[in-house]
């Protein structure tokens, strides 16, 4: 089994914005992201609904090759998620099932089961080998991708769950997209350059809750980038959300982009042939 990374290149920012309303070949290709709030992205979608965010990123940069089919990209992450709460709890058969067609699934798991389902050298490789069971029997053409994780959690536990993951990957003879380490590589020009900042609006100093008022949501001070860091940097737990925000996003998609683009040119000149 070989594990591949890229180097994250430099990519612009996406100005334009796609309508999914492409011509009938657009369904040509299908892609399905399954994972938990780092594949989501839902507070980047709330502080800027526009985007783009993850999926659409990913498909038009491919978009932009030479010759590339249209795509169709579907975000399945869900804040929170497991994989063992992603079959047990009806989601997969709502959400997933429903795509009868998929070409290319990257599914990516670890964080919150460390969290939700210890102990987790029990139970999460028979969590995770039940999803990818699952996914071969619905979508027997797919590629199947498992994911490591990003780098969230410890780095103790980061590599238990990176290495969960392979071995279970190696046992169903699928090849494993790292992001962990190109992402972590990113994270070396900043540690907390790919992270949103999500705080209390109670912790901030009263003086200020006025004036942060604009980047409110719900009960917490919202900032996708270092803004307010000069102000609240100091203040304990500021950087403690490793969510990513759209610039890690961004990392993600540059990332997947990098992965799938000869397995496109592979299937493209097969299909040529």
């Amino acid at each position: 089994m070989k594990i591949l990374t890229f180097v994250f290149a430099l990519v612009p920012a996406l100005t334009c914005f796609a309508s999914d309303g492409h011509s009938e070949v657009h369904d040509k290709i299908h892609i399905l992201l399954i994972g938990d709030s780092t594949t989501e992205g839902s507070i980047p979608r709330l502080t800027d609904p526009e985007g783009p965010h993850l999926e659409r990123v990913i498909r038009q940069l491919l978009e932009l090759e030479p010759g590339m089919p249209r795509l169709k990209v579907y975000n399945l992450g869900q804040g929170g998620d497991t994989a063992f709460r992603l079959l047990d709890s009806g989601r997969y058969e709502r959400e997933v099932a429903p795509i009868r067609q998929a070409d290319f699934v990257f599914v990516r798991y670890g964080i919150n089961d460390w969290v939700k389902r210890q102990p987790v050298a029990e139970n999460f490789p028979a969590d995770f080998r039940a999803v990818i069971q699952r996914l071969k029997m619905d979508y027997p053409d797919a590629r199947i991708i498992p994911m490591t994780i990003i780098p969230y959690l410890s780095a103790e536990a980061s590599a238990v769950m990176n290495k969960m993951i392979l071995e279970v990957s190696s046992e169903e003879d699928l090849e494993v997209f790292d992001i962990f380490t190109p992402y972590a590589k990113q994270l070396e020009n900043g540690p907390n350059m790919l992270n949103y900042r999500r705080f209390p609006l109670q912790d901030i100093p009263a003086k200020y809750r006025e004036w942060v008022a604009p980047r409110v949501h719900g009960d917490r001070v919202v900032v996708m980038d270092n803004e307010l860091d000069a102000l609240f940097g100091d203040l304990p737990g500021w950087f403690n959300d490793r969510h990513p925000n759209l610039a890690g996003y961004h990392v993600i998609a540059v990332e997947t982009v990098q992965y799938l683009r000869p397995l496109l040119r592979q299937r493209i000149d097969g299909v040529k042939k």
